[in-house]
């Protein structure tokens, strides 16, 4: 083992984000490693609509920086859409207001609220958010990631754990990465799956997104992705479901029908779940000096905003870890 080695376990958004930053950082003095249990294309990460937005994690107190450190990250990124995956979208937020967020709402260039009769309000809805905001496809943003950690000396391996133990056995640090994974690897029993299902249609001509306040029969959203419109969805907790279900399929086409009626008639083209690593008390962030010396970090529990927080855990991870790196 070589105490300058680290290893990330998890190879979703926060593990190769975090990974990329630790590499980075080390300036080639040190070896980083993903070890990924699932290609991306099968992690929960690539099934996101991926709208940049605080939803479903805590702390409060920490999420707002986190947040907003990746927003400034995604700026960057918009600039190269088709490498990066990341664009700048315009959309609504309903029946959300200003005063229901916290301090870092003060920061998102360009959020205003909207009243009573706005233009961008579909029938029905009084009041809202509009924005401007990052919309990512996740898929090429997968892949550009692991680019970018190649092209900075990492490596990305297939591999699955029984224990983190055998992380700590190959390098002195360990960044625990593994999302709903850390229940059983840590253990930790407050980590829990919240299901999210979501349905892909055949864009009929729609460029803007557009979310709804959860309701008792789930959430309203629909997101301009370049393989689809996305449309959501659900917030199951507790569900380990993956299988698509037909009837909440037709749910959410008939909730986003109700905004925009042409999706009412779009192909279908996919239907996509994810399990939500929601985590109790909200997001594990912090260091662990192991009985062999070595160090292991926790960055998991972001339950539906892991691509929102990605690169400001990232730098916290990264700043934990450098206790033990060189």
């Amino acid at each position: 083992m070589n105490d300058s080695d680290v290893i990330v376990v998890g190879g979703g958004v926060i593990g190769l984000t975090t990974a990329v930053t630790l590499a980075e950082r080390g300036g080639g003095r040190r070896r980083v490693r993903v070890w990924a249990r699932d290609a991306p294309a099968d992690t929960v990460s690539a099934v996101a609509g991926a709208l940049w937005w605080p939803y479903r994690i805590e702390p409060e107190d920490l999420v707002g920086a986190w947040s907003l450190a990746s927003l400034r990250v995604y700026e960057r990124l918009a600039a190269r859409p088709g490498e990066t995956g990341v664009r700048f979208v315009p959309g609504v937020h309903a029946d959300m207001a200003l005063s229901g967020l916290g301090p870092w709402a003060g920061q998102v260039a360009g959020l205003r609220e909207l009243g009573p009769g706005a233009p961008e309000l579909p029938p029905g809805c009084g009041s809202g958010l509009a924005a401007r905001l990052p919309l990512i496809d996740m898929p090429v943003h997968l892949e550009w990631l692991r680019g970018r950690l190649a092209a900075a000396g990492g490596q990305v391996q297939t591999r699955e754990l029984a224990s983190l133990d055998e992380a700590a056995a190959a390098a002195g640090t360990v960044v625990n990465c593994t999302g709903l994974g850390a229940r059983r690897l840590v253990p930790d029993e407050r980590i829990r799956p919240v299901r999210g299902q979501l349905t892909v249609v055949e864009n009929p001509g729609i460029d803007e997104w557009f979310t709804a306040v959860d309701t008792a029969a789930g959430a309203t959203y629909f997101f301009p992705q370049p393989g689809g419109l996305v449309l959501g969805g659900t917030a199951e907790e507790d569900d380990w479901r993956t299988s698509p279900d037909p009837a909440t399929a037709e749910a959410i086409v008939a909730r986003c029908a109700r905004i925009r009626p042409e999706i009412a008639h779009a192909r279908v083209l996919a239907h996509r779940v994810g399990l939500r690593p929601v985590r109790s008390g909200g997001v594990r962030l912090e260091a662990v000096r192991r009985p062999d010396g070595g160090l292991l970090v926790h960055n998991y529990g972001h339950g539906g905003a892991g691509v929102t927080v990605a690169w400001g855990c990232a730098e916290a991870a990264a700043e934990l870890a450098s206790a033990a790196l060189p």
